[in-house]
């Protein structure tokens, strides 16, 4: 038994394998009590921002899933929790805290792909992007998987990347990255974002039109974009993740506690690593998973919003090619 656990984290190591997480859901869904954690193959509790990898191997990159596909409860990696987890966005309705939800944007139905983020990775607003002219949104980097398989709340799936779009959300760099799960069928045949246009037409116009339109209903913010909304390279979008995994790198070496919560187990360098029976203290403090207590679904889920388009774009950078253009 030991040698085969040595030779699994020889395997990880390497980028052969990748380490297991798996999900660990604590309070009620639907409410604002609902967390959701990770524990790494040991059991032990870690932080999806700061814990997991970037990368299993060269071309390899983890997700962590937020909101699966079809869905409209707004979860996200939280900032201000230690260990970071995912928890239902909120919202002041009529002076009341509520949990947040989607609503569904003619033709969708909740979030066409798998939502989630990239971990270990930063956009700091303080840092002017180039392709933007304004700083990030001081988040991990979102991520979109069009894969077929349907992921689960605190999922980590191993992706490829495909491209990314530039968001504008108030003048904040907000990028979409947009992944396929290495394990699908169909990602063996997009190594690149012309391969979904040619593969799956109508995704990328799609996706665009869902991130300008998704606040209307709620806000009646449009969103914008930089790059003139085109979508851009593989290259472009490995290059961008490195450079967010470098502010990362500078959120994590800040020794006085700021507003993001850098607690981790695994970074021992880092000014807020914990040890393991933290991490579990942690975990132990919140109320235990009560699924059965959750309440109704909201109304929102069974209404249909419609929304007025009138901006028509290009779809991607290399429409040169003549294999982008709509």
């Amino acid at each position: 038994m030991a040698t085969l656990t040595l030779l699994c984290l020889f395997l990880i190591f390497c980028g052969v394998l990748s380490e297991e997480f798996r999900a660990v859901h604590r309070g009620i869904p639907g409410t604002l009590t609902h967390r959701v954690y990770l524990k790494n193959s040991n059991g032990v509790p870690v932080s999806p921002f700061h814990d997991v990898p970037l990368k299993v191997r060269d071309g390899v990159y983890n997700m962590i899933v937020e909101i699966p596909r079809w869905t409209n409860a707004k979860y996200e990696t939280t900032k201000e929790v230690e260990l970071n987890p995912i928890i239902q966005d909120s919202k002041i309705y009529e002076g009341v805290k509520k949990v947040r939800y989607v609503p569904n944007i003619f033709p969708y139905h909740g979030y066409m792909w798998n939502y989630g983020s990239i971990p270990q990775t930063w956009e700091d607003p303080d840092y002017i992007d180039p392709n933007t002219g304004v700083g990030g949104d001081n988040d991990p980097v979102d991520v979109i998987e069009i894969g077929e398989k349907v992921g689960h709340i605190g999922e980590v799936k191993q992706v490829k990347v495909l491209g990314a779009l530039a968001l504008l959300d108030k003048d904040e760099t907000d990028w979409k990255v947009m992944v396929i799960d290495i394990n699908d069928p169909l990602a063996p045949s997009l190594n690149d974002i012309e391969d979904v246009q040619r593969e799956l037409p109508g995704l990328l116009v799609g996706s665009r039109d869902f991130f300008r339109n998704y606040k209307v209903p709620q806000s009646g913010q449009y969103n914008t974009f930089g790059l003139n909304g085109e979508w851009q390279s593989r290259e472009f979008t490995e290059n961008l993740l490195e450079d967010t995994h470098v502010k990362w790198k500078e959120l994590l070496a800040r020794k006085e506690k700021g507003q993001i919560m850098t607690e981790n187990v695994t970074n021992k360098s880092s000014p807020f690593h914990i040890r393991k029976s933290d991490a579990r203290d942690l975990l132990r403090a919140n109320p235990p998973y009560q699924p059965g207590k959750a309440p109704e679904p909201p109304a929102i889920l069974g209404h249909v919003e419609h929304v007025r388009r009138s901006v028509s774009e290009p779809v991607c950078a290399a429409e040169g090619e003549g294999v982008c253009v709509v």
